[in-house]
């Protein structure tokens, strides 16, 4: 996408839609942070007055750049042993829930994934990004679960993490080292997914 992007600004000699994606991605990091409710309307508005852009034109923008161009490149970016983890967790009948602060639906497909329930910040009835506990506790009643038999995977201790710690769900955390206080993992193959993984 970083290419493709540049290739973009270079061919219009216009920054505008590196520009909006910025202060997109940078405003949208504020909101989470500050809990703000109805979030997706006030990103839009708060990325045109930064930009001087109209509204429809941030939106259109970010559904092109951020929902649609890269569902082409997803399948290429599936992490080695998820697949395998997915399908292991639905052969010990495990409810998959996928909550995200995007729009997933469209993504899973082009990852090739499938989950029982979907969750995003931008449904209606959420407007919340995490770690606002409203989208993980809509998950939770949805799938028929308690939150004490929950596990919550992400890649964000203060997103993912804190949410699933807010609602007393668990917490496995992604990453390439450990972090104090979490239970962290490195790749799906790791030894505590194993019992998922065998055929």
């Amino acid at each position: 996408m970083a290419r493709d992007l540049l290739i973009h600004s270079f061919l219009t000699r216009n920054l505008n839609v590196v520009a909006v994606l910025s202060n997109y991605r940078r405003i949208r990091e504020q909101l989470g942070n500050e809990e703000v409710a109805d979030f997706e309307r006030v990103l839009i508005a708060k990325t045109a007055a930064a930009t001087s852009n109209s509204p429809d034109t941030v939106r259109a923008l970010v559904g092109e750049w951020i929902e649609q161009r890269p569902l082409s490149y997803l399948r290429r970016c599936v992490y080695p042993e998820l697949p395998q983890l997915f399908a292991g967790l639905r052969r010990q009948g495990k409810a998959i829930g996928i909550l995200s602060d995007y729009p997933a639906r469209a993504k899973l497909m082009a990852l090739g994934l499938t989950a029982n329930y979907v969750v995003c910040a931008t449904d209606e009835g959420i407007g919340q990004l995490k770690p606002h506990t409203r989208g993980l506790e809509s998950l939770i009643a949805a799938a028929g679960v308690k939150t004490e038999t929950t596990v919550l995977i992400g890649d964000r201790a203060d997103r993912d993490g804190v949410v699933a710690r807010r609602v007393g769900a668990h917490a496995l955390i992604k990453s390439s080292r450990p972090i104090e206080g979490w239970q962290t993992f490195v790749g799906y193959d790791d030894a505590l997914f194993a019992s998922f993984l065998i055929p």
